[in-house]
């Protein structure tokens, strides 16, 4: 199929495709780079793996963005090593979701903003998309102050200037799509591999003990009874399995021109699973080696740190080793940089998809930046820089009370034969599906029932 065609789509009840109503050619999914990357049909696989290798890499930068920084901190100081289970099991969780949003994506031609508009009704889709904005507000506003925070770090710049200079990131993200989706992928896996070196040094220079570092990936009774130990764990969970990422991934593995038939797109489905599950893997190294670091340095130092900037000040003196805060605010810039790519592409598609409204992407990274930028700058007025880091980690919870109302839909969405044909996935897995979706509702529930009762 043509990505640029002007023909309309009829509803059918097709084998291998969700059944929707009449859509222009225009509403496609990021339609300026739909199908815009060739991959190759035969030969050898790696080449295959290749031409699909991207998508997953740009949903896992919001799974090491700067919001997971505060959490990992946070639950790696006060608490050692005990957090790396549940670090473990919302990576798993956010493995099973993004297959499952390329599933959707590839086999139905309709990234899940789409995929709700078509099947709810204007209310719900209006209430859906609020809660979606809301998370992605709260995400750029980790990326804000995490940017600022680096910028000060490196260069001495105020935090409020450096939030305001956050806002220029929108003319980057231009230049890059502007030049093609490659690129843009490029940077954002060069950025990467930057974050990835700059840990594996510092868990070289930590050198935590292996044993305490394996007990602490087998989960541990107390996460759940201690009300403090809960809400940081709910805040990993919010800062892991990002909600925005489960719209932005099932419009993302669409531009690549994969055939548009039964063949075809099993093929696809089968190579973006691989691609972001490789991807995720990346994110659960550097997730852990946050609170691994932190639990090595501060919590066996006694030092109870929340904050990304007293980190980066008792680092260097701690290890004994002056590069160590240099790379972790370098790697905390990457972070921030990388993750205003995907909080832009996934504002871009939940608004095009719940509401057809195109804006300029200049106007909408402007527009998202601002609403995060006016927080910041408030707290910080208000409390002093100190307050930035509660602000944070609020904002991963918040990110996690919005999860079930994306992992709900597209639950329902690939477990339905009548919309996915033969594409709809098996009861084992719609099973773990759903229990994921439990989870993570049953834990949103008690974070609240915690929180209003003091």
């Amino acid at each position: 199929m043509d990505a640029m065609s002007n023909s309309r789509t009829e509803p059918h009840p097709g084998r291998d495709g969700f059944r929707f109503a009449r859509v222009a050619a225009d509403q496609k999914s990021l339609a300026e780079v739909h199908a815009s990357v060739q991959v190759p049909l035969g030969g050898w696989w790696l080449r295959r793996l290749l031409a699909f290798s991207g998508p997953g890499y740009m949903v896992s930068v919001g799974y090491m963005d700067p919001g997971n920084w505060a959490t990992d901190l946070a639950g790696g100081s006060k608490f050692g090593y005990t957090l790396l289970a549940v670090i473990m099991i919302s990576n798993l969780m956010a493995i099973l979701l993004q297959a499952l949003s390329a599933r959707l994506g590839i086999a139905s031609g309709r990234d899940l903003a789409q995929a709700c508009r078509d099947a709810y009704p204007r209310p719900v889709g209006y209430v859906l998309w609020f809660v979606c904005e809301l998370a992605i507000i709260a995400c750029d506003l980790a990326e804000v102050i995490g940017t600022a925070i680096a910028l000060k770090l490196l260069f001495g710049i105020p935090l409020i200037g450096g939030a305001l200079i956050t806002a220029l990131d929108a003319f980057l993200v231009l230049m890059l799509m502007s030049r093609g989706f490659r690129y843009l992928e490029a940077f954002i896996i060069a950025l990467l591999i930057v974050i990835a070196v700059c840990f594996a040094v510092q868990i070289a220079l930590a050198a935590p003990p292996v044993a305490a570092v394996f007990s602490g990936f087998i989960p541990s009774p107390e996460i759940v009874t201690n009300p403090e130990m809960l809400y940081i764990a709910i805040g990993i969970l919010g800062a892991t399995v990002m909600p925005h990422n489960l719209y932005l991934h099932s419009a993302v593995v669409q531009t690549r021109a994969y055939e548009r038939s039964e063949d075809g797109k099993r093929s696809a489905i089968r190579w973006a699973t691989t691609d972001s599950t490789i991807a995720l893997m990346l994110a659960l190294f550097v997730n852990a080696s946050i609170l691994i670091v932190a639990a090595a340095v501060f919590h066996s130092a006694g030092k109870d740190v929340a904050e990304i900037e007293e980190a980066y000040a008792l680092l260097s003196p701690l290890l004994g080793v002056g590069i160590a805060s240099t790379l972790f605010a370098v790697a905390l810039l990457a972070s921030g940089l990388n993750s205003t790519v995907t909080a832009t592409l996934a504002g871009q598609i939940v608004m095009e998809g719940f509401l057809h409204i195109r804006l300029p992407h200049w106007m909408r990274r402007l527009i998202t930046r601002a609403i995060a930028i006016v927080p910041v700058v408030f707290v910080t007025a208000l409390y002093g820089e100190s307050g930035t880091a509660k602000l944070l980690i609020a904002s991963q919870v918040v990110l996690s009370m919005q999860l079930p109302f994306a992992v709900i839909p597209l639950v329902q969405f690939v477990s339905d034969k009548r919309k996915m044909g033969v594409f709809t996935i098996g009861k084992p897995v719609a099973l773990l599906a759903w229990l994921v979706a439990a989870i993570i509702v049953v834990l949103n529930v008690k974070l609240l029932m915690d929180t209003f009762a003091g």
